[in-house]
């Protein structure tokens, strides 16, 4: 099963962008993976957060496809410890299926559209952290559930 990131709007720090990077390519010894950036909904003049949670969540219900099994990171999501994350990616991976998709909504988290698409909600901590922020954190943590599954050294337990 091929995984993809989708990510609601550009990273706007280098840094970040640079961590995501790297990630990603560490994780491509694995997995066939790729991070999808998603347009971000521009808000007009009344546009308010629930109506662009709205817009955002029919942009991804529309690049869904029969047989795709979506995880929506969002703070009221299951959470793991690394090593159940890694056994929890092991059974989506080994589940029917083209592709694997991972995603993190716009700023305002996401609406209640896409939760209710999801196949699981995951939460990376109790802390809430920016939707950027979040990019990064998610692609080390799937690269360390790689790392565990494969019995190499990145995790210290």
């Amino acid at each position: 099963m091929k995984i993809e990131c989708w990510f609601i709007g550009k990273t706007n720090e280098n840094y970040l962008s640079e961590g995501i990077a790297i990630f990603l390519k560490r994780l491509k010894r694995y997995v066939p993976i790729e991070v999808v950036i998603l347009p971000d909904i521009k808000q007009s003049g009344n546009a308010d957060h629930i109506q662009l949670k709205k817009a955002e969540a029919q942009l991804v219900e529309k690049r869904l496809k029969p047989g795709d099994m979506l995880i929506l990171l969002d703070e009221k999501g299951s959470t793991y410890s690394s090593e159940a994350l890694a056994a929890r990616v092991n059974h989506w991976l080994n589940q029917p299926g083209q592709r694997l998709i991972f995603l993190v909504a716009g700023a305002y988290g996401a609406d209640a559209q896409l939760k209710t698409l999801a196949t699981e909600k995951l939460s990376l901590s109790q802390l809430t952290f920016s939707h950027q922020m979040v990019r990064l954190f998610f692609m080390e943590q799937l690269y360390r559930a790689m790392t565990i599954l494969h019995n190499e050294p990145y995790h210290n337990p």
